[in-house]
């Protein structure tokens, strides 16, 4: 069994509408806007869920013991590099831009979408703009947040 290396293997899109989030259709994401191109390697930030965990002991019990309790998502954003000329995502991705977030890995991320791909669905609005400070020898860098607003559908394939 060898390691997957991940360079080159996510494909990030914006979604504005999926009518199912557990299936989002090939016509649907590729209506979408493709992000990963314009990101930075350490732009998806943050996509990591939290399970918070319920005390369930009894008052005769004489160890605690705990079950699962809600899913969160804390500070997920998006981090790209910005773009001269007519700028897609940078007027796209505009504060109070609800849609998706759709995420496919361990493919290359030039491969269309295809029937039964495992992928990541994230309803999201986007936040306000953050503009990274300039360091040198680097590129001009700006983040979103983008706060999860219903449960996502983690384990999503293209219908």
């Amino acid at each position: 069994m060898a390691d997957i290396v991940i360079d080159g293997q996510v494909r990030v899109y914006f979604v504005s509408a999926i009518a199912n989030q557990n299936a989002p259709t090939t016509s649907e994401l590729n209506a979408g806007v493709a992000l990963q191109d314009v990101m930075t390697p350490d732009g998806l930030q943050n996509f990591q869920p939290t399970t918070a965990t319920v005390d369930n002991s009894a008052l005769s019990s004489t160890f605690t013991t705990s079950t699962i309790g809600r899913d969160s998502f804390g500070d997920s954003r998006l981090q790209f590099k910005r773009q001269s000329g007519t700028d897609t995502v940078w007027n796209t991705l505009t504060r109070g831009t609800a849609g998706f977030i759709v995420i496919r890995r361990n493919v290359a991320a030039g491969t269309a979408w295809s029937s039964s791909q495992a992928i990541e669905v994230y309803p999201m609005i986007c936040g306000q703009t953050i503009y990274v400070d300039p360091a040198p020898n680097e590129v001009s860098k700006w983040q979103l947040q983008t706060p999860i607003t219903a449960s996502p559908s983690i384990r999503a394939a293209v219908a």
